[in-house]
């Protein structure tokens, strides 16, 4: 079995924190003559599938791009559908996550169309996983890794830190989460390039693989496989002197 074999050649190389930007929903359905919304509601199956997959390999923080706040921007039946399908979802599986030792979190949740039963979901479920520590799983919900930096800023300014105090750990310590380690493997969905401000700080130095697997159909083998192409890169961090394998040396 595929993922048995990768499994074994892969564990001592894994990545510490692993992101996926979960793209293809909207072309999953269209292939299929079915409306956009089918696709997110297929989606949900890959994101299980995921998390329970990475869980069981070992990885410690994973973060799943679920919604952009760029994507207010699509029509408002489509929006209605996604915040009634992640409410959904929560209330289905938040007792198996809370069982398999998930911690949750939801990076963004700043924007008042946000509907309120969803948010108090949100906010029963973070505190139901909040002492877990298996693994930590982000949800990036109503999330630009532009407002994080910004939000970052004024948090400085507010503390009166001096300039010459300002240096990248000290900016790191005021974005949201800041014990979040950096990302080391994004993995992007579809076979899209983009970033599509996606916690800029958070992956300046990560390795990117991109599956033309639209995220409905992703699954644990597909994991496997993109942890496999990060297993076998070098990880420099701008220093050609001294390359860097994935195989333990370069996680921080």
């Amino acid at each position: 079995m595929l993922q048995s074999r990768l499994a074994m050649e892969i564990i001592s190389g894994l990545p510490r924190h692993v992101a996926c930007v979960m793209d293809g929903n909207g072309r999953w359905a269209a292939r299929r003559s079915l409306p956009r919304t089918a696709g997110h509601e297929a989606a949900e199956a890959a994101v299980i599938d995921t998390i329970e997959a990475a869980r069981s390999a070992g990885i410690k923080w994973l973060s799943l791009y679920a919604f952009s706040t760029e994507n207010w921007q699509r029509p408002a039946g489509e929006v209605d559908i996604l915040m009634r399908l992640v409410r959904r979802t929560i209330r289905k599986h938040a007792p198996a996550l809370h069982a398999r030792g998930v911690r949750c979190r939801f990076l963004g949740m700043a924007d008042p169309r946000i509907p309120p039963p969803l948010a108090q979901d949100i906010t029963d479920l973070m505190t139901l996983t909040s002492d877990n520590r298996r693994m930590t799983l982000t949800i990036a919900f109503d999330h630009g890794g532009r407002r994080d930096i910004v939000e970052a800023a004024r948090s400085l300014i507010r503390a009166a830190v001096p300039a010459e105090q300002v240096t990248e750990a000290t900016f790191a310590r005021h974005l949201p989460y800041s014990d979040t380690p950096d990302v080391d493997l994004v993995i992007r969905t579809s076979g899209e390039q983009r970033i599509s401000n996606f916690m800029l700080w958070q992956v300046a130095y990560a390795e990117w693989v991109f599956p033309q697997v639209l995220w409905p159909d992703f699954r644990a083998t597909h994991l496997w496989e993109c942890l496999d192409a990060y297993r076998r890169r070098q990880r420099r961090f701008g220093d050609v002197r001294r390359p860097t394998a994935t195989t333990g040396e370069g996680l921080r």
